[in-house]
């Protein structure tokens, strides 16, 4: 899990890439075009390539060939399992520490 996390977060290590995730998780299972994300987003298409190749790839992203189209998509559930990653040990060393003072 580790790599995976690694990956996941290297992915949405930039401000762009951010922005990109972003725009796609507000649009839901229904995706968007490149085009799409360009006009919401405002990143030269050239760029947003890139961005979207490099969440694809830290599998963050997914996308589909639609005829001409490529949709892309948040995969919602690395998302939960980054999230949960990155909190499953929450406050862990809080509890002993309250405890040992008590």
């Amino acid at each position: 899990m580790w790599e995976e996390a690694a990956a996941g977060f290297s992915a949405m290590g930039s401000e762009a890439r951010l922005k990109v995730l972003k725009t796609l998780v507000r649009a839901g299972q229904t995706g968007l075009t490149v085009g799409e994300i360009q006009s919401r987003t405002g990143i030269a298409p050239s760029t947003l390539a890139h961005h979207l190749r490099f969440l694809a790839a830290g599998g963050v992203v997914e996308q589909e060939k639609v005829g001409r189209s490529t949709i892309n998509r948040a995969c919602f559930d690395e998302l939960r399992n980054l999230a949960q990653f990155i909190l499953s040990e929450c406050c862990v060393d809080e509890v002993g520490k309250v405890a040992n003072d008590g």
